[in-house]
């Protein structure tokens, strides 16, 4: 592959994951700010107290500043697929196509219904109407992510295919199959507690901000009530699927596993790694030198909660590499030689095939068919050229994955605090963890693209797992067009979020409507 080629495929990744960043900014405060004002409106249809209804309508403002500039961000995420990643969208459009399609049709056509009824019918229809919508609304939204999340497990952990060699496309075969893969769910889980835990964040520090002005008292004590117990939910829930999504990587994606935890070396019995600093010195290859400088570990909790059984094998980077080690299924595992030679077989068979067709030798098409079906689970690996091309990035992968879990740790026991204070003592008397809350707003946030760095880095270098490589997803255009627009895609990106958050920051210090009868 040429210089050019190999920086036309960093430089599309690289305008991917910009985008894919922002758009994650956006995204998440609206679904977890749906959820938190359909709770605050329903309390307000309960017991009738207008000041609910106030603080839920304040809160919806924010999130339709929020909402709109997430569309956008997200339309231009879905365009790449065409503009810089083709020859993925060709190879496997009838399958990823499918989630995207249904949740423009009906999630977002959901969610864009009702947002309207949400935001202009609270004196035109009645209340338990009006409530509706706005659950409608958090429906809408979370099935949107549930989609999107079905198409991004599916890359992770294709099933429910075969492939055409006809039309070199795979097809889709089974869509339950898609829909329902423990890859799918545990992401989507994930991805949605982490939504609430964001908003949870942002609302809780907001309203300590209101709190350490003396501004708006009632208003900021009912919001922290409502988002702080969200907030504490959440993060156990993040606890509990974030486990499920570890097991399912064990399973489905060991070099994932390995990477997380700067794994060179298999090992039963082998431990987590709670805290440590990896080795600089460190190569790739097969090498004497220690992955870490220092390390505090876990004894025996990694093969626990890989393989639910504290002495369970562990396959290491340079294992799963060099292969030669037993599977849990009995078998003995492949080395990368020997996938790649069976994906040239593969690729090769492929090209026999359409010669066959074309020459109207059905018999000898029949015969290479069989072979490329034999051999397709090795696809991707006739395209790579070493065992070290199988190892993304370590240390990134290693720190973000310990980043976001202690975020996630910190942030349990901030909310379990701050219910403590607001329900047996007095939050407005403790400036010490007002002024934490409102520090800690973009905790959850980094946490989060934290996690998805994680899963996206740690599955370099596929873009479907196995089958489908990086370097031949990518459109053939030029690196200098990628360029232009990743610069344009900054500029217009980073105006987006500085206006967001002027425009947010405008309406917070304008603070919401008022009631008689409280504080100000």
């Amino acid at each position: 592959m040429d210089l050019l080629s190999v920086s036309t495929v960093n430089w599309s990744r690289a305008q991917f994951a910009l985008t894919a960043g922002y758009h994650w900014i956006f995204v998440p405060l609206t679904i977890g700010l749906a959820l938190i004002m359909a709770l605050m409106e329903t309390m307000y249809v309960r017991t009738g107290d207008v000041k609910w209804k106030n603080v839920t309508k304040f809160w919806q403002k924010i999130f339709g500043i929020n909402f709109v500039i997430g569309v956008a961000t997200g339309i231009i995420l879905e365009f790449q697929f065409g503009t810089n990643w083709s020859n993925y969208s060709w190879f496997v459009g009838d399958i990823f196509g499918a989630p995207l399609a249904i949740e423009g049709i009906v999630a977002f056509f959901l969610e864009a219904t009702f947002i309207s009824i949400m935001f202009f019918g609270w004196n035109r229809v009645s209340k338990k109407a009006h409530l509706a919508s706005t659950w409608l609304v958090f429906a809408g939204a979370t099935l949107s992510a549930f989609w999107i999340l079905v198409a991004n497990a599916w890359m992770q952990y294709p099933v429910g295919m075969e492939f055409n060699p006809e039309t070199v496309r795979n097809e889709m075969v089974d869509f339950w199959a898609v829909v329902l893969s423990p890859v799918a769910y545990n992401k989507f889980l994930h991805a949605i507690y982490s939504s609430w835990a964001i908003a949870a964040g942002f609302v809780v520090g907001v309203s300590a901000w209101y709190l350490l002005k003396r501004r708006h008292i009632d208003f900021a004590l009912k919001s922290v009530k409502v988002a702080a117990i969200i907030g504490l939910v959440a993060f156990v829930m993040l606890a509990v699927t974030g486990d499920g999504s570890a097991y399912q990587v064990s399973q489905k994606q060991p070099m994932k596993l390995a990477a997380m935890e700067g794994f060179y070396e298999g090992k039963e019995g082998a431990g987590l790694v709670a805290i440590g600093m990896l080795n600089p010195a460190k190569q790739v290859h097969d090498d004497d030198v220690d992955p870490f400088v220092f390390k505090l570990e876990i004894p025996k909790l990694l093969s626990f909660l890989g393989y639910r059984n504290m002495n369970a094998f562990v396959p290491g980077i340079m294992d799963l590499v060099n292969g030669g080690y037993t599977l849990h299924d009995g078998a003995t595992a492949l080395s990368f030689e020997e996938r790649k030679a069976r994906g040239k077989i593969a690729i090769q068979a492929l090209a026999d095939y359409q010669t066959a067709k074309a020459e109207g030798r059905d018999a000898d098409a029949a015969n290479h068919e069989a072979i490329l079906k034999e051999n397709y689970a090795h696809f991707g690996y006739g395209y790579l050229e070493t065992g070290e091309e199988l190892i993304p990035d370590v240390p990134l992968t290693f720190y973000s994955f310990r980043i976001m879990v202690i975020i996630g740790f910190y942030s349990i026991l901030f909310f379990a605090i701050v219910l403590y204070f607001i329900y047996k003592k007095d939050l407005r008397d403790t400036k010490w963890l007002l002024y934490g809350a409102l520090w800690s707003i973009p905790l959850p946030i980094i946490a989060g693209q934290a996690g998805w760095i994680v899963a996206e880095v740690g599955r370099q270098p596929w873009t479907i797992q196995d089958i489908l490589p990086v370097e031949m997803a990518a459109s053939a255009i030029s690196a200098g067009n990628i360029v232009t627009t990743f610069v344009i895609f900054t500029v217009l990106f980073t105006g987006m979020l500085i206006a967001e958050v002027a425009i947010m920051v405008k309406q917070i210090k304008k603070g919401p409507d008022t009631v008689a009868g409280e504080e100000t």
